[in-house]
């Protein structure tokens, strides 16, 4: 299987990827049919800006084997930065997609993320849409760092179950910096899923999908969990458009890549 060079815009702060489902998922079968270690990253305007705000995390992001537009925002900023066929590659989707081919090559797939019982719902409901697919990992991390002991204990299980996939579902910016400390350790693809174990377990609803595509998805989140989410849209969304009106205008160089 050979998957075509793709094009790539540097948007406020992070290099973002025009590439499409098909393409994404293709390069990541590949890559775990090889068991590499690579790391991908589904970015929407709010990795954007903690990437803007961090370099740290700007340089891991930038350093991912792939990063794809998430959100529309970032699909119309590529159009406006040169690439007019840019699409959207939504991480819940393209989790979809990747299973399907995991399923097709038999390709064995890792959780790392979510509750149990998310987690637990999510891998039933994917083995009964994909006929096939091997789960063979499934850890569900505590709410706090793990130790040193805990994290080689947990990684020594990933290595162990010969998962070539792992879906990590911990959230931005927490799942990006957790795919960059452990690329070199695991053989195997890490995927940043954010919420989709939720969305695809059906424990938390997805906005409509004519919303999606108006860019108004946030809306959408904002009113299913404001208490949560009020402050990242409050503090991100107003500066990503005056970040990139200033980048596109030239008055205003994005800060330089990490």
């Amino acid at each position: 299987m050979s998957c075509p060079v793709i094009e790539n815009r540097q948007i406020v702060a992070i290099r973002v990827d025009a590439t499409s489902y098909r393409q994404a998922a293709d390069q990541i079968i590949v890559w775990a049919g090889r068991k590499e270690s690579r790391y991908v990253c589904a970015a929407p305007v709010s990795t954007v800006m903690e990437a803007y705000d961090d370099q740290t995390l700007q340089r891991m992001i930038n350093n991912a084997d792939m990063v794809t537009p998430d959100g529309m925002p970032l699909v119309w900023s590529l159009k406006m930065l040169g690439v007019p066929l840019a699409t959207r590659v939504y991480g819940p989707d393209l989790t979809l997609a990747v299973l399907e081919g995991a399923a097709r090559h038999d390709i064995a797939v890792g959780l790392f993320g979510g509750s149990q019982e998310v987690a637990a719902l999510f891998g039933r409901r994917m083995g009964e849409r994909f006929p096939g697919l091997r789960i063979v990992f499934n850890y569900s991390p505590p709410f706090r760092p793990l130790t040193e002991e805990e994290d080689a204990r947990v990684v020594g299980e990933i290595r162990r179950s010969g998962a070539q996939i792992i879906l990590v579902g911990l959230g931005n910016p927490k799942q990006e910096r957790w795919m960059a400390l452990h690329k070199d350790s695991i053989p195997a693809v890490l995927l940043g899923v954010g919420a989709a174990f939720d969305f695809l377990a059906g424990t938390k609803p997805q906005a409509p999908r004519w919303l999606m595509q108006c860019g108004l998805e946030w809306v959408f989140r904002l009113m299913t969990e404001p208490r949560r989410l009020w402050k990242r849209y409050l503090k991100h969304n107003p500066r990503f458009v005056v970040l990139l009106v200033m980048q596109l205008l030239g008055f205003r160089r994005a800060r330089k890549l990490a």
